[in-house]
């Protein structure tokens, strides 16, 4: 009987052991916060890249990253990938403002023979004046679509633009058929990149006060 009781005590001592293996390497397997900043910024830095405005320092400081994290320096490894994440994402906003600016001094006709020209080339100023919402969207990967702005951050001027059907801008739905803005002034992209970089916290379904003070401007 004894050796019975053993022999099952063994038997559950491996089958723990064995599930403790298994979710310890579920775990391994996960993908870390730095390796996915470092993703997101090598993705984000690719799209400058394309646009010709990648910043000078911005793959080093990538390279920065993976070299901590490969020498198990988490922390300092998200920090960089973080950083070079920004510098990415603010590369791409500097190039949405200078090709509107090119565009402010063109006439009418030559500014519809630019944007003819730059379709499907992923430089802002191309693509339709209109986009109609599907089942995922929000106004920031809208905003973020190369025919559309090519920058996440100039989502309020979807906003403003459409004001009389868009509520809560975070709260948006399938089948609205929105205007997209292509004579904002490097002015309006402006208020519009600073409201998404300080608009502060936020609810769905609540209207907040910094939205209706952007309206306003």
């Amino acid at each position: 009987m004894s050796m019975r009781i053993s022999a099952r005590l063994i038997m559950v001592a491996a089958l723990s052991l064995g599930l403790m293996a298994g979710c310890a390497t579920v775990e391994e397997a996960a993908v870390s916060p730095a390796e996915q900043a470092i993703a997101d910024a090598k993705a984000e830095n690719a799209k400058a890249k394309k646009l010709g405005h990648e910043w000078r320092d911005t793959g080093k400081i990538i390279k920065k990253a993976e070299k901590a994290l490969a020498d198990g320096d988490e922390a300092k490894a998200l920090k960089l990938a973080n950083q070079a994440l920004e510098q990415a994402k603010d590369a791409q906003a500097q190039a949405a403002r200078e090709n509107q600016k090119f565009l402010d001094m063109m006439s009418e006709s030559d500014r519809a023979a630019h944007e003819a020209a730059m379709v499907g080339t992923g430089m802002v100023g191309a693509g339709a004046d209109s986009y109609t919402v599907v089942r995922g969207d929000n106004l920031w990967n809208i905003s973020g679509k190369p025919t559309i702005y090519a920058d996440s951050y100039q989502w309020p001027l979807i906003y403003k633009a459409n004001r009389n059907q868009i509520k809560d801008p975070d709260l948006i739905y399938p089948g609205q058929n929105f205007s997209i803005d292509r004579n904002a002034t490097s002015a309006e992209i402006d208020a519009a990149i600073n409201h998404a970089k300080t608009r502060g916290a936020w609810s769905v379904g609540d209207v907040e006060q910094s939205d209706l003070d952007y309206l306003a401007q």
